[in-house]
């Protein structure tokens, strides 16, 4: 099975977050279910400090005012060889649409770059996206909207 850390956060995701179900089961429990679903140990692991990491990160970013919407973000060389184009296109658009602030943009790219993946793609960084909205305080409707995108073109269908 070669599933990686992405693919943990994505099942828990789907499976105990979209379901408002509490995500307060102990790690420990959610470690062996997650090891009964087939996921390995290091993956599990890393996973857990992919969250912990979203969660210091959304501390720290705690009351930051969103920055003026006229910058332009300039990645740096490591951002842009694992975002390609696309992706740093839908990252601008969802700026431009009010999905994204400068601060839950920052979660973003943050939360990309703790990816082990030398290359992420416009799905996997869909649900990256969805992710910090979910755990991202008064963003409810960017979130709903995210979620929308990203299940119904998970289950193929068309507006």
């Amino acid at each position: 099975m070669k599933e990686n850390v992405l693919d943990v956060l994505m099942y828990l995701f789907e499976n105990y977050m979209n379901d408002e179900i509490a995500f307060d089961a102990d790690e420990e429990t959610l470690r062996v279910e997650l090891q009964e679903a087939g996921f390995r140990n290091t993956e599990i692991s890393k996973a857990f400090d992919w969250l912990e990491g979203l969660a210091r990160q959304q501390q720290s970013h705690a009351g930051a005012a969103p920055r003026g919407t006229n910058a332009l973000r300039v990645y740096t060389e490591q951002e842009a060889e694992k975002l390609d184009t696309d992706c740093r296109g839908f990252i601008l658009f969802l700026e431009q649409t009010g999905v994204l602030d400068p601060v839950t943009r920052e979660l973003v790219i943050d939360r990309v770059m703790a990816l082990e993946a030398d290359e992420i793609d416009l799905d996997q960084l869909k649900w990256v996206v969805l992710m910090v909205l979910f755990n991202h305080p008064g963003s409810e409707a960017a979130y709903a909207w995210m979620e929308d995108l990203v299940f119904d073109e998970a289950t193929g269908s068309l507006h």
